[in-house]
């Protein structure tokens, strides 16, 4: 559970250095949902690690010495981007971000089986979902 504070901070993380979309997962090109957030701030990607999950990677520093390290906390188990979005929906503010919040948890289960095997209507409006949903900017 996270207090209705945690969730609005978070929500503004997201709102300000987070990412909500879909990804490939596997040879099949089947997308899921993740939510990934970057920062210099490890201290700040632990903290949200501890209360949500994910893994933490470190990127890439082309200019050490002229640019901080960065690092990434990549939410990807389905239950914990489920969770995160319900408990930050109310109280994300930018526009796109809110919108792929909403259609996850509005569609997101209605529209992927749990085997992975699609019939060819249900591939088709996967493939509707997805396109709609990485459409938005």
């Amino acid at each position: 559970m996270l207090s209705i504070s945690e969730a609005a901070y978070l929500a503004g993380i997201i709102d300000g250095e987070g990412t909500i979309t879909l990804t490939k997962m596997n040879k099949t090109g089947n997308r899921r949902p993740i939510i990934s957030i970057a920062s210099t701030d490890k201290e700040l990607l632990d903290y949200i690690q501890n209360l949500i999950g994910g893994y933490i990677t470190t990127k890439k520093n082309y200019k050490p010495g002229t640019h901080k390290d960065s690092y990434v906390l990549t939410i990807k188990k389905k239950q914990a981007v489920f969770f995160l979005l319900e408990a930050t929906l109310p109280f994300l503010r930018i526009t796109p971000k809110k919108e792929r919040a909403e259609l996850i948890l509005q569609f997101y289960d209605k529209i992927t089986p749990r085997n992975g095997k699609y019939s060819s209507f249900a591939y088709e409006r996967k493939k509707k979902f997805e396109e709609n949903f990485l459409s938005i900017t």
